[in-house]
């Protein structure tokens, strides 16, 4: 007999992972390394010690070791909103007519709205433990800066967040609330730092873009004492702490006896989807499970579908190390669309590799279509998803509807990050019929593509 499915499945707070899963331990090809781009060789931990914190530099170049024991301090704090829940979207399933069983692990029910808390906390605890004064970062929609500013807050740290400049005027709640919680937050380039006033004088009037707020948040934290930089998505250290997500959706499925077949998350710079999928990956490398995972990403910022996988600057400013990714060029400014967590020009060193080697498949999808996704899952599943999310949303659909066209029953999973009750504006200008679709020429990539370094 079926086991009957609940809406909402949730795991006992016992059965919240003790671990992150690392990986790359399981990857016999592993990410190309990050460079040092003085001497193109390698960096150590001892070089980034000035950039991070001791402890996350070495989980940012171990890629051996499997499993990371989650601090008991980290796990106190998960416990306020972990384990969060995976939900059967049983009224979008009757909505759409399919046979496929559609689940969604809904990452919105803290008090930043998203995923990004995962990562927050463990960074903000490193920070404490060394001793800082406090840290500085990048946000593009607002969630990182809204989450970290919640966790250097706990730990009563200094938080200084430069937030893209289209984000920042698009979403003013979302600025005021990491204001709220203590964070000093400034729009992005902006003329208090020297790569600010760099960018500014060569693309007058930028609506800005991640790669800029990551040069001023590195500059401001190596220029002040007792201060580091941290990161909410692309580097490996955060999708070991995102992959919580993935890890506890494997055990809520198997709570049931429902194995996954197609698994989904939105893509920007790879926290997210790689948290996600990185336990399913996993067990495909282990030769334990076989899953269709699929990448989703704006057709205005296509790194995986239309960029080049090759060395690249992490920052539009190049003061960061290299890294081997999908890029669309560090001087590629992104237009100013609403999913401002996904306006990045490249994408995780992890996230690129697997996706190079076949264990992923990408799709990049259009603005106006992603906003009739969110909507058509508002009206029915009663959330409110932010416009990152609603681009897994748009092909979880699209996948259900095909299952609807074939008959086949298939279990589609994927990663409801966050919130968009701070998007309100986005949606505005959808509802209004005020909203445009932009993907960039071909020619305008090869311009940008022009700039990667030749390594």
């Amino acid at each position: 007999m079926e086991k009957t499915i609940p809406y909402k499945i949730y795991l006992e707070e016992s059965e919240m992972p003790q671990q992150w899963y690392n990986v790359r331990a399981d990857m016999k090809k592993k990410p190309a390394p990050i460079l040092n781009p003085a001497t193109l060789k390698p960096v150590t931990v001892e070089e980034l010690e000035p950039i991070f914190c001791t402890e996350l530099a070495k989980q940012e170049l171990d890629d051996t070791t499997p499993y990371f024991d989650i601090p008991e301090e980290i796990r106190s704090f998960y416990r306020m909103y972990r384990p969060s829940p995976l939900v059967r979207a049983y009224c979008l399933e009757k909505k759409l007519d399919t046979p496929a069983h559609i689940y969604y692990k809904f990452e919105g029910n803290n008090t930043s709205g998203s995923h990004k808390l995962n990562s927050a906390i463990a960074q903000a605890y490193y920070a404490k433990k060394q001793g800082l004064k406090g840290v500085t970062t990048e946000t593009g929609a607002g969630q990182w800066g809204t989450a970290l500013s919640m966790a250097c807050s706990y730990f009563d740290l200094d938080c200084q967040v430069y937030m893209v400049k289209c984000s920042y005027e698009q979403k003013p709640f979302r600025r005021e609330v990491m204001r709220t919680y203590g964070a000093k937050v400034t729009p992005s380039p902006s003329m208090t730092t020297e790569i600010g006033k760099k960018i500014n004088a060569e693309f007058p009037g930028t609506t800005g873009s991640l790669g800029c707020a990551i040069s001023e948040a590195v500059e401001a934290a190596t220029t002040q004492e007792g201060y580091r930089y941290v990161l909410g998505s692309v580097l490996s250290q955060v999708l070991l702490h995102q992959s919580v997500i993935g890890l506890e959706a494997i055990s809520a499925l198997k709570k049931y006896d429902v194995k996954a077949d197609i698994v989904i998350g939105c893509a920007g710079g790879g926290s997210n989807l790689g948290g996600l999928i990185s336990p399913f990956v996993g067990e495909i490398l282990r030769g334990e499970n076989e899953y269709k995972i699929i990448a989703v990403e704006p057709a205005s910022c296509p790194s995986l579908t239309r960029g080049k996988y090759a060395y690249d600057f992490c920052d539009t400013g190049k003061v960061c190390p290299l890294a081997k990714m999908y890029t669309l060029g560090s001087g590629f400014i992104p237009s100013a669309n609403h999913a401002g967590g996904l306006r990045y020009h490249g994408m995780s060193s992890v996230v690129s590799e697997l996706y190079d080697q076949g264990l992923l498949e990408a799709r990049s999808v259009e603005q106006t279509s992603v906003f009739e996704a969110a909507q058509q899952f508002a009206r029915v599943e009663g959330i409110l998803p932010a416009p990152e999310s609603s681009h897994a949303i748009k092909v979880a659909i699209d996948e259900a509807l095909k299952c609807k066209e074939t008959g086949e029953e298939k279990n589609i999973v994927f990663g409801l990050t966050g919130t968009g009750y701070f998007d309100m504006v986005a949606y505005q200008k959808f509802n209004d019929g005020e909203m445009g679709d932009y993907i960039p020429t071909d020619e305008e990539l090869e311009k940008s593509f022009a700039s990667l370094p030749n390594v």
